[in-house]
């Protein structure tokens, strides 16, 4: 009898270890509180009805995610920022830009990959917000939440990117055209009726004077002339597959220390070929925008 109560005790034990094991092994389910972000699809032609639509400036800033705890990237890693920046901001999931102005993504980019909170360009970054990834209410029913929860942080470092109807195409391609000749990149389009989803969606446009899409760096090209001793262009390869050369776009300082082989770039093109490469691809910027490890 006791022999028989202790191997049935040791089979416990081993079923227990295995169950718990296993549990710990299965990666941990997506929670409620962070869904994946929403990314937007190119504007299409012929152009949808504008009056189901609220538009904003495009902010060329790095993507984050306030949790109601802590600011991550778009991929999930923690931005160290200043004591005090988060005060007063609301308990919701807001998603956002960390923005320093017009043409100024590398600046905050640097920030955001220094892991430095005592560095003092901080005092200038606010997270410009403009969803609410865990509201389940309509685009523009979220638009208004975000106001209240702005408007009430009474935070220096929380802004609204503010989202305005327009009449007509004629104001739709006056306004592109300002805030591109001011510096800006373009125009998003939020459909008003549209609810948060994860990954590409079919309600939620960018528009540009231009396309753009990321690729990944596979190889540099030796310049030539005044280029020699520098980069030429850089080899890269789209989530496609497809292989093809920038030599655009890049300044002197990056063809003397060019994107490392295997980082993420941003690259601008008017449209794509019969085989699907685009036509006078550009560089746009480098997708560095995740914080280097904390320093021991």
């Amino acid at each position: 009898m006791a022999t028989w109560l202790a191997a049935s005790v040791r089979r416990c034990l081993l079923w227990s270890v295995l169950f718990v094991g296993s549990a710990l092994a299965q990666p941990a389910p997506l929670t409620p509180s962070a869904p994946a972000p929403m990314l937007a699809s190119t504007w299409p032609q012929p152009a949808p009805a504008l009056d189901n639509f609220l538009f904003s400036e495009k902010l060329d800033g790095v993507r984050a995610r306030w949790d109601g705890r802590q600011l991550t990237t778009r991929g999930g890693n923690r931005i160290a920022v200043p004591p005090g920046f988060t005060d007063g901001w609301p308990a919701q999931v807001m998603d956002g830009e960390l923005w320093l102005g017009r043409g100024q993504f590398d600046a905050v980019s640097a920030l955001v990959r220094g892991h430095d909170p005592q560095d003092p360009r901080w005092q200038q970054v606010a997270l410009w917000v403009f969803d609410l990834p865990t509201d389940t209410g309509r685009f523009e029913q979220r638009y208004q939440h975000l106001q209240r929860l702005v408007a009430n942080s009474r935070s220096h470092h929380l802004r609204l990117v503010q989202q305005q109807p327009l009449a007509d195409s004629a104001a739709l391609q006056a306004w592109l055209d300002a805030v591109v000749q001011g510096g800006g990149e373009g125009l998003i389009a939020h459909h008003r009726y549209a609810r948060h989803v994860p990954g590409r969606s079919a309600l939620l446009f960018k528009i540009k004077p231009w396309r753009d899409a990321e690729a990944l760096v596979i190889a540099h090209t030796a310049g030539r002339g005044k280029y020699s001793g520098m980069l030429g262009a850089l080899q890269v390869r789209d989530d496609q597959g497809r292989v093809f050369a920038i030599g655009s776009g890049l300044s002197d300082a990056q063809r003397r220390a060019p994107p490392a082989i295997g980082s993420r770039i941003t690259y601008r093109y008017t449209e794509r070929t019969v085989h699907g490469l685009p036509r006078f691809p550009r560089l746009l910027r480098i997708r560095a925008d995740e914080p280097a490890p904390p320093r021991p």
